[in-house]
């Protein structure tokens, strides 16, 4: 058997908190040695609990495959800034905008998955969102909470208390300007 060149990247440890941009924050379980192919290559195992899902990545390819640690509190902050400005929704057909609000909430980038919230947010005074809307805000607004949670180390029901307050307060400082 031949053995893949892969260096051990040392900034995933067992235990981590990770973001893995199809399936949102992971935890790096441990790393394995597993045989594909004819290759031994080492695999990170990353568990989601919320989606009761393992996932195992060849470490060579954890950065390239989008895999990165959680935000920084600056990005945090960007992003609840984000939260905070007027929403950009183009005018365009909704199938257009759907295949964009889904690849920036795939990126795993906060401050995109926040745009998506941003614009897709209704405040108890608009028309209702339609069900793919409503699908697409649900899923963004769950991967910034579990990313918000794990950085803040709070419950994701904090979380999203968080977010939505936040997305209340943008109302009332745009009414009271």
């Amino acid at each position: 058997m031949q053995t893949a060149n892969a260096q051990m990247p040392t900034s995933f440890r067992p235990g981590d908190h990770i973001v893995y941009p199809a399936h949102g924050v992971g935890r790096v379980m441990g790393v394995e040695k597993q045989a594909v192919a004819g290759l031994d290559l080492d695999v990170f195992v990353i568990s989601f609990e919320q989606d009761k899902m393992t996932l195992r990545v060849p470490t060579a390819k954890a950065r390239s495959c989008g895999m990165r640690p959680l935000a920084s509190s600056a990005v945090v902050d960007q992003a609840m800034k984000t939260l905070q400005g007027r929403a950009r929704i183009k005018r365009t057909m909704w199938s257009r905008r759907a295949q964009e609000y889904e690849a920036k909430i795939n990126s795993g980038d906060l401050v995109s998955i926040a745009e998506v919230v941003r614009d897709l947010h209704r405040a108890s005074d608009q028309p209702e969102q339609s069900y793919s809307e409503r699908q697409l805000y649900e899923s963004a607004l769950d991967r910034m909470a579990r990313e918000l949670a794990a950085v803040d180390k709070i419950s994701r029901d904090d979380a999203v208390a968080k977010l939505t307050t936040s997305l209340a307060s943008k109302k009332q400082t745009a009414a009271a300007a």
